[in-house]
């Protein structure tokens, strides 16, 4: 599954509808927030930016020192969050620890959270209200619909080091902003009627879940202890490759590539499957909480128009 390719689709749709929006004079600003010099965060935060210039999304980033106070940035996301000319408020995690992730994420405006991680928007996701669902899971589903793979009554399985990743941690456990990125994606894939057993590494008989997953969601992040080989899936299975694990400067995510592409039915590469999609989810996110503010409909449905491209390269 090439998240490269779809990802350049998704941003094909928002280019394609904010020529209406254009028309009406109004143009998408994303907001983003840099706290510190972490190179791996000031290249994700220049992707998303490169991303929002390529569709014509307006953008400007904010950076702050490492040491920053709370209170210094509750006071920019409050003057963004009553700026009427940005529609989408994005603070780059993980933030410095002394700085409490939860208040900050809980401080941007709903209605402006195009990282789908405030509490509000968390919460509105168990009831089926996508409007700004969190961007990887909404990247992982889009992806899989666009491959026209059901998801009604398959088994899926996520690992992931948090045994409750996908869940609203917020309220469940201990927050734990390194996990945030995957927040409901199991209710997201429940509300599309899959069978969803969430696992981590550490899980007895793991090999049992894996074996009988219709869909695999690979999301540890930590390759030199756990990878995922093609014992561990059956015939034919979905498998997405969430985790990334950087050595001597090479990415590489939880799944033996060569070894289970063999196996599996459908595969993503990583990188180049889920992280753009993620990209493509902030763009569409962002034009999602424009019109929502604007109070604009948008003319065509995401999945319709992904489909309908898909069959005109067919």
């Amino acid at each position: 599954m090439d998240g490269r390719k779809v990802a350049q689709e998704v941003k094909a749709y928002v280019k394609k509808e904010l020529i209406e929006f254009k028309k009406r004079g109004v143009t998408p600003c994303l907001a983003t927030i840099l706290v510190g010099e972490d190179p791996a965060s000031k290249l994700y935060v220049k992707i998303k930016h490169e991303s929002c210039e390529e569709v014509g999304i307006k953008s400007k980033n904010f950076q702050l020192s490492a040491n920053v106070k709370e209170e210094e940035l509750f006071k920019l996301i409050e003057e963004l969050n009553e700026d009427p000319e940005v529609h989408g408020i994005l603070v780059q995690l993980p933030l410095p620890h002394e700085i409490d992730s939860y208040k900050i994420v809980e401080k941007i405006s709903p209605e402006k959270d195009v990282d789908g991680l405030n509490p509000y928007n968390m919460g509105r996701v168990a009831y089926k209200r996508f409007e700004l669902a969190p961007c990887t899971p909404r990247g992982i589903i889009t992806l899989l619909k666009y491959y026209d793979i059901d998801l009604a009554g398959k088994h899926v399985v996520i690992i992931n080091r948090s045994a409750l990743v996908g869940k609203p941690l917020m309220l469940l456990t201990r927050f734990d902003p390194s996990q945030m990125h995957l927040f409901n994606v199991d209710i997201m894939l429940l509300n599309e009627d899959a069978v969803v057993s969430i696992c981590h590494s550490k899980t007895k008989d793991l090999n049992y879940f894996t074996q009988n997953a219709d869909i695999l969601v690979s999301a540890v992040g930590k390759r030199h202890e756990f990878l995922v080989t093609k014992e561990m899936i059956k015939a034919g299975a979905v498998v997405v490759d969430v985790g990334i694990t950087k050595i001597e400067g090479k990415v590489y995510g939880d799944v033996d590539f060569e070894n289970v592409k063999e196996k599996a039915g459908y595969i993503t590469p990583n990188p180049g499957g889920v992280g753009p999609m993620t990209v493509a989810m902030l763009i569409y996110n962002t034009l999602l909480a424009t019109a929502n503010q604007e109070g604009f409909k948008l003319n065509e449905d995401l999945i319709e128009f992904l489909k309908k491209q898909k069959m005109l390269k067919t």
